[in-house]
Protein backbone atom coordinates (compact mmCIF):
# COMPACT_ATOMS: atom_id res chain seq x y z
CA UNK A 1 0.00 0.00 0.00
CA UNK A 2 0.91 3.35 -0.73
CA UNK A 3 0.44 6.18 0.91
CA UNK A 4 0.15 9.87 -0.98
CA UNK A 5 -1.09 13.14 0.68
CA UNK A 6 -4.26 13.16 -1.06
CA UNK A 7 -5.09 9.61 0.29
CA UNK A 8 -4.36 10.66 4.03
CA UNK A 9 -6.62 13.54 3.84
CA UNK A 10 -9.57 11.56 3.42
CA UNK A 11 -9.07 10.07 6.96
CA UNK A 12 -9.09 13.71 8.32
CA UNK A 13 -6.14 13.59 10.61
CA UNK A 14 -5.07 16.76 13.11
CA UNK A 15 -3.53 19.54 11.15
CA UNK A 16 -0.58 18.71 12.90
CA UNK A 17 0.05 15.87 12.43
CA UNK A 18 -0.74 16.10 8.36
CA UNK A 19 1.41 18.91 8.00
CA UNK A 20 4.74 16.88 9.36
CA UNK A 21 3.55 14.22 7.04
CA UNK A 22 3.67 16.05 4.45
CA UNK A 23 7.12 17.58 5.19
CA UNK A 24 8.70 14.79 6.39
CA UNK A 25 7.00 11.41 4.28
CA UNK A 26 7.38 11.27 0.82
CA UNK A 27 4.65 11.40 -1.35
CA UNK A 28 3.67 7.67 -2.71
CA UNK A 29 5.87 6.17 0.28
CA UNK A 30 4.58 2.50 1.32
CA UNK A 31 2.50 2.06 4.93
CA UNK A 32 5.37 0.56 6.92
CA UNK A 33 7.77 2.25 5.97
CA UNK A 34 5.40 5.88 6.83
CA UNK A 35 5.22 4.08 9.99
CA UNK A 36 8.52 3.38 10.72
CA UNK A 37 9.23 7.17 10.32
CA UNK A 38 6.48 8.46 12.56
CA UNK A 39 8.30 6.29 15.18
CA UNK A 40 11.91 7.04 14.90
CA UNK A 41 10.31 10.77 14.73
CA UNK A 42 9.24 9.77 18.56
CA UNK A 43 5.52 10.42 16.73
CA UNK A 44 4.27 7.42 18.17
CA UNK A 45 0.89 8.00 18.59
CA UNK A 46 0.88 9.32 15.31
CA UNK A 47 2.30 6.20 13.96
CA UNK A 48 -0.91 4.61 15.91
CA UNK A 49 -3.37 6.72 14.42
CA UNK A 50 -2.01 5.47 11.07
CA UNK A 51 -2.44 1.79 11.77
CA UNK A 52 -5.46 2.18 13.15
CA UNK A 53 -6.97 3.89 10.08
CA UNK A 54 -5.55 1.75 7.50
CA UNK A 55 -5.49 -1.36 9.38
CA UNK A 56 -3.22 -4.80 9.18
CA UNK A 57 -1.32 -6.49 6.28
CA UNK A 58 -0.26 -9.73 5.73
CA UNK A 59 3.44 -8.79 5.67
CA UNK A 60 5.18 -10.89 8.08
CA UNK A 61 8.77 -9.72 9.63
CA UNK A 62 11.30 -11.97 11.05
CA UNK A 63 13.89 -11.85 13.34
CA UNK A 64 16.45 -13.35 15.36
CA UNK A 65 15.92 -10.92 18.76
CA UNK A 66 13.68 -7.85 18.80
CA UNK A 67 14.90 -5.02 20.76
CA UNK A 68 13.80 -1.53 20.01
CA UNK A 69 12.55 1.67 22.37
CA UNK A 70 9.40 1.41 20.15
CA UNK A 71 7.41 -1.15 17.35
CA UNK A 72 4.47 -0.20 15.47
CA UNK A 73 4.49 -2.59 12.70
CA UNK A 74 1.31 -2.96 10.26
CA UNK A 75 1.49 -7.34 9.81
CA UNK A 76 2.89 -10.23 11.94
CA UNK A 77 6.10 -10.62 14.11
CA UNK A 78 8.40 -13.31 14.31
CA UNK A 79 11.08 -13.66 16.90
CA UNK A 80 13.17 -16.57 17.49
CA UNK A 81 14.33 -15.13 20.43
CA UNK A 82 13.06 -12.65 22.97
CA UNK A 83 11.89 -9.35 22.19
CA UNK A 84 12.63 -6.51 24.51
CA UNK A 85 10.77 -2.80 23.95
CA UNK A 86 11.25 0.26 25.97
CA UNK A 87 7.94 1.59 25.47
CA UNK A 88 5.08 0.62 23.36
CA UNK A 89 4.59 -2.66 21.11
CA UNK A 90 1.94 -2.34 18.58
CA UNK A 91 1.21 -4.97 15.50
CA UNK A 92 -1.43 -5.48 13.22
CA UNK A 93 -1.93 -8.90 13.47
CA UNK A 94 0.11 -11.57 15.09
CA UNK A 95 3.14 -12.07 17.37
CA UNK A 96 5.09 -14.65 17.92
CA UNK A 97 8.20 -15.38 20.44
CA UNK A 98 10.35 -18.28 21.02
CA UNK A 99 11.54 -16.78 23.94
CA UNK A 100 10.15 -14.19 26.43
CA UNK A 101 8.14 -10.90 25.63
CA UNK A 102 8.73 -7.80 28.00
CA UNK A 103 7.54 -4.23 27.24
CA UNK A 104 8.08 -1.27 29.16
CA UNK A 105 4.60 0.17 28.62
CA UNK A 106 1.80 -0.60 26.18
CA UNK A 107 1.54 -4.13 24.63
CA UNK A 108 -1.48 -4.05 21.82
CA UNK A 109 -1.74 -6.74 19.37
CA UNK A 110 -4.30 -7.01 16.55
CA UNK A 111 -4.21 -10.94 16.28
CA UNK A 112 -2.75 -14.07 18.22
CA UNK A 113 0.23 -13.21 20.92
CA UNK A 114 2.44 -16.74 21.80
CA UNK A 115 5.16 -16.92 23.48
CA UNK A 116 7.58 -19.63 24.71
CA UNK A 117 8.97 -17.68 27.37
CA UNK A 118 6.88 -15.36 29.59
CA UNK A 119 5.45 -11.70 29.30
CA UNK A 120 5.99 -8.99 30.77
CA UNK A 121 4.22 -5.54 30.19
CA UNK A 122 4.79 -2.20 32.76
CA UNK A 123 1.34 -0.71 31.42
CA UNK A 124 -2.03 -2.50 29.26
CA UNK A 125 -1.70 -5.31 27.65
CA UNK A 126 -4.31 -5.81 25.10
CA UNK A 127 -4.78 -9.02 22.18
CA UNK A 128 -7.39 -9.21 19.92
CA UNK A 129 -6.68 -12.89 19.65
CA UNK A 130 -5.31 -15.73 21.78
CA UNK A 131 -2.80 -15.83 24.32
CA UNK A 132 -0.63 -18.90 24.61
CA UNK A 133 2.45 -18.30 27.51
CA UNK A 134 4.61 -21.23 28.42
CA UNK A 135 5.69 -19.81 31.47
CA UNK A 136 3.87 -17.03 33.56
CA UNK A 137 1.98 -13.26 32.36
CA UNK A 138 2.49 -9.81 34.61
CA UNK A 139 0.76 -6.53 33.39
CA UNK A 140 0.68 -3.41 35.77
CA UNK A 141 -2.45 -2.55 33.87
CA UNK A 142 -5.42 -4.47 32.38
CA UNK A 143 -5.54 -7.80 30.87
CA UNK A 144 -7.71 -8.07 27.38
CA UNK A 145 -7.65 -10.70 25.52
CA UNK A 146 -9.74 -10.99 22.54
CA UNK A 147 -9.66 -15.33 22.44
CA UNK A 148 -8.09 -18.17 24.20
CA UNK A 149 -6.25 -17.58 27.25
CA UNK A 150 -3.64 -20.17 28.14
CA UNK A 151 -0.80 -19.48 30.52
CA UNK A 152 1.49 -22.39 31.99
CA UNK A 153 2.70 -20.33 35.15
CA UNK A 154 0.84 -17.02 37.19
CA UNK A 155 -1.01 -14.69 35.99
CA UNK A 156 0.07 -11.18 37.53
CA UNK A 157 -2.64 -8.15 36.68
CA UNK A 158 -2.87 -4.40 38.60
CA UNK A 159 -6.32 -3.84 36.63
CA UNK A 160 -8.89 -6.10 35.32
CA UNK A 161 -8.76 -9.27 33.58
CA UNK A 162 -10.85 -9.85 30.32
CA UNK A 163 -10.94 -12.54 28.48
CA UNK A 164 -13.56 -13.40 25.25
CA UNK A 165 -12.83 -17.22 24.96
CA UNK A 166 -12.00 -19.72 27.26
CA UNK A 167 -8.89 -19.33 30.09
CA UNK A 168 -6.77 -21.73 31.69
CA UNK A 169 -4.21 -20.78 34.12
CA UNK A 170 -1.14 -23.64 35.26
CA UNK A 171 -0.84 -21.94 38.96
CA UNK A 172 -1.96 -18.56 40.36
CA UNK A 173 -4.17 -16.14 39.36
CA UNK A 174 -4.16 -12.77 41.02
CA UNK A 175 -6.03 -9.86 40.05
CA UNK A 176 -5.83 -6.72 41.51
CA UNK A 177 -9.52 -5.99 40.11
CA UNK A 178 -12.21 -7.28 38.37
CA UNK A 179 -11.92 -11.22 36.67
CA UNK A 180 -14.55 -11.48 33.12
CA UNK A 181 -14.57 -14.55 31.26
CA UNK A 182 -17.03 -15.06 28.28
CA UNK A 183 -16.42 -18.77 28.00
CA UNK A 184 -14.76 -21.39 31.35
CA UNK A 185 -12.43 -20.74 33.65
CA UNK A 186 -9.55 -23.11 35.42
CA UNK A 187 -6.86 -21.86 37.73
CA UNK A 188 -4.54 -24.47 38.92
CA UNK A 189 -3.37 -22.97 41.98
CA UNK A 190 -5.13 -19.53 43.84
CA UNK A 191 -7.42 -17.29 42.09
CA UNK A 192 -7.88 -13.93 44.09
CA UNK A 193 -9.02 -11.01 42.67
CA UNK A 194 -9.83 -7.47 44.17
CA UNK A 195 -13.51 -7.44 43.22
CA UNK A 196 -15.64 -9.44 40.98
CA UNK A 197 -15.64 -12.55 39.30
CA UNK A 198 -17.88 -13.75 36.45
CA UNK A 199 -17.50 -16.36 33.82
CA UNK A 200 -20.38 -17.46 31.78
CA UNK A 201 -19.29 -21.08 32.20
CA UNK A 202 -17.89 -22.91 35.03
CA UNK A 203 -14.91 -21.65 37.49
CA UNK A 204 -12.58 -24.98 38.41
CA UNK A 205 -10.04 -23.96 40.72
CA UNK A 206 -7.23 -26.07 42.47
CA UNK A 207 -6.69 -24.12 45.91
CA UNK A 208 -8.46 -21.15 47.02
CA UNK A 209 -11.01 -18.58 45.79
CA UNK A 210 -11.23 -15.25 46.94
CA UNK A 211 -12.89 -12.16 45.76
CA UNK A 212 -13.34 -8.85 46.58
CA UNK A 213 -16.99 -8.70 45.39
CA UNK A 214 -19.42 -11.20 43.47
CA UNK A 215 -18.25 -14.56 42.34
CA UNK A 216 -20.56 -15.48 39.75
CA UNK A 217 -20.62 -18.81 37.16
CA UNK A 218 -22.94 -20.01 34.44
CA UNK A 219 -22.83 -23.24 35.24
CA UNK A 220 -20.64 -24.71 38.39
CA UNK A 221 -17.83 -23.28 40.43
CA UNK A 222 -15.99 -26.04 42.43
CA UNK A 223 -12.50 -25.36 44.64
CA UNK A 224 -9.89 -27.18 46.08
CA UNK A 225 -9.79 -24.83 49.02
CA UNK A 226 -12.02 -22.66 50.35
CA UNK A 227 -14.57 -20.07 48.73
CA UNK A 228 -14.92 -16.84 49.96
CA UNK A 229 -16.45 -13.43 48.23
CA UNK A 230 -17.10 -10.13 50.00
CA UNK A 231 -20.42 -10.07 47.90
CA UNK A 232 -22.67 -13.30 47.30
CA UNK A 233 -22.16 -16.21 45.33
CA UNK A 234 -23.69 -17.67 42.32
CA UNK A 235 -23.63 -20.86 40.55
CA UNK A 236 -25.73 -22.11 37.89
CA UNK A 237 -25.15 -25.75 38.58
CA UNK A 238 -23.27 -27.51 41.80
CA UNK A 239 -20.90 -25.35 44.31
CA UNK A 240 -18.28 -27.85 45.71
CA UNK A 241 -15.40 -26.56 47.89
CA UNK A 242 -12.87 -28.82 49.70
CA UNK A 243 -12.87 -25.57 52.78
CA UNK A 244 -15.78 -23.62 53.93
CA UNK A 245 -17.95 -21.18 51.55
CA UNK A 246 -18.66 -18.11 53.00
CA UNK A 247 -20.63 -15.01 51.21
CA UNK A 248 -19.47 -11.49 52.29
CA UNK A 249 -22.19 -9.81 55.35
CA UNK A 250 -25.90 -9.63 54.03
CA UNK A 251 -24.68 -11.61 50.90
CA UNK A 252 -26.70 -15.11 49.97
CA UNK A 253 -24.68 -17.66 48.63
CA UNK A 254 -26.87 -19.19 45.21
CA UNK A 255 -26.24 -22.80 43.79
CA UNK A 256 -28.77 -24.24 40.83
CA UNK A 257 -29.61 -20.77 39.37
CA UNK A 258 -29.93 -21.98 36.37
CA UNK A 259 -31.65 -25.62 36.58
CA UNK A 260 -35.14 -26.74 37.43
CA UNK A 261 -35.57 -26.98 41.07
CA UNK A 262 -36.47 -30.49 40.79
CA UNK A 263 -32.72 -31.50 39.35
CA UNK A 264 -30.67 -29.88 42.35
CA UNK A 265 -30.04 -32.88 43.50
CA UNK A 266 -27.93 -33.85 40.65
CA UNK A 267 -27.06 -30.81 38.91
CA UNK A 268 -27.46 -28.31 42.34
CA UNK A 269 -25.26 -30.19 44.66
CA UNK A 270 -23.62 -27.86 47.34
CA UNK A 271 -20.69 -29.50 48.78
CA UNK A 272 -18.51 -27.77 51.37
CA UNK A 273 -16.63 -28.12 55.22
CA UNK A 274 -20.01 -26.99 56.65
CA UNK A 275 -22.99 -26.11 55.73
CA UNK A 276 -23.09 -22.23 55.13
CA UNK A 277 -25.09 -20.15 57.07
CA UNK A 278 -26.22 -17.68 53.79
CA UNK A 279 -26.97 -20.97 52.06
CA UNK A 280 -30.21 -19.72 49.56
CA UNK A 281 -30.66 -22.32 46.92
CA UNK A 282 -28.99 -25.56 45.60
CA UNK A 283 -29.13 -29.21 47.27
CA UNK A 284 -26.83 -29.51 50.59
CA UNK A 285 -25.28 -32.71 50.25
CA UNK A 286 -23.05 -32.50 53.16
CA UNK A 287 -19.09 -32.43 53.70
CA UNK A 288 -18.66 -36.02 51.20
CA UNK A 289 -17.57 -35.99 47.81
CA UNK A 290 -20.70 -36.32 46.59
CA UNK A 291 -21.50 -38.11 42.74
CA UNK A 292 -18.99 -38.62 40.94
CA UNK A 293 -20.44 -35.97 37.98
CA UNK A 294 -19.28 -33.24 40.39
CA UNK A 295 -15.61 -34.01 39.23
CA UNK A 296 -17.36 -32.37 35.82
CA UNK A 297 -19.85 -29.56 36.99
CA UNK A 298 -17.05 -26.71 36.60
CA UNK A 299 -16.89 -27.62 32.73
CA UNK A 300 -15.29 -24.96 30.22
CA UNK A 301 -17.00 -25.67 27.73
Amino acid sequence: MELTKRFLRAKNPCANGFRWFVRHIEDGASYQQALDTLVQAGRVEDACWLLQQFGPTDAVLTLEHLEADAVVFAGSLQVKGNIEVGSLLRTGHHVRAGGSVRVGQQLLVGGDLWSEGGLRSEGRLQVNGDIRVRWGVQADEAIHCGGELRVGWDIVAGSSLQVQGPASVGQDLLVQQGISCQRGLRVGGLLHSGHSVQAEQGILVGQDIWCGMHLEAGWGIRAGGGISAQGSIKAGESLQAGGEICAGPGYGIYAGLSVPMDTWGSSGHVVAARKPDSLLSGHWTGTEQGSPDLVDMARLG
